[in-house]
């Protein structure tokens, strides 16, 4: 009898390892279910000049980002002379590439016929304001730079009294 029941827990232990047998994921699989689970239309850090790097919450780094350029845009058409002909309350939009190096490129700027008109030179000034920024670090994605766009409204406001 002792030697049916060594036989049967030989057998038992010799087919049992199956059932610890764990499945192995390959490199491949892995990575490709990692890309899927990664939100690509968020970054984790904005880009951020000097004066934004005391935030740490992602919603005031955004804030102090686009501050920063709006000012900057700002103070580069401050100096302008501009003069219109009738009130002007729009907004013109600014779209730009920053890349992983923190540089910018592709500046796009839609500006209203209306705009236009009465600022012929305005499209020149806010793509100079905007390739002059000052330099700054890129956005990052789970701690790699990354290049990003952004579409920032600048409203413009001047009455003629």
């Amino acid at each position: 009898m002792q030697r049916i029941s060594g036989f049967l827990l030989l057998i038992l232990l010799t087919n049992s390892c199956q059932w610890f047998d764990t499945e192995k994921i390959s490199a491949d699989t892995f990575y490709e279910e990692d890309l899927k689970a990664i939100d690509w239309e968020n970054v984790d850090h904005y880009p951020g000049f000097k004066s934004c790097e005391r935030f740490t919450e992602k919603q005031a780094e955004k804030q102090c980002f686009e501050q920063e350029i709006r000012a900057h845009i700002y103070a580069g058409i401050s100096d302008k002379k501009l003069m219109t002909h009738a009130d002007l309350d729009d907004t013109v939009w600014v779209g730009f590439t920053i890349s992983n190096t923190g540089q910018v490129s592709n500046v796009e700027i839609t500006i209203d016929s209306l705009i236009q008109d009465q600022i012929p030179l305005l499209a020149s000034w806010l793509e100079e304001s905007i390739t002059n920024l000052p330099s700054m670090s890129p956005a990052s994605k789970r701690g790699i730079p990354v290049i990003t766009e952004f579409q920032l409204p600048i409203v413009l406001k001047s009455s003629t009294d």
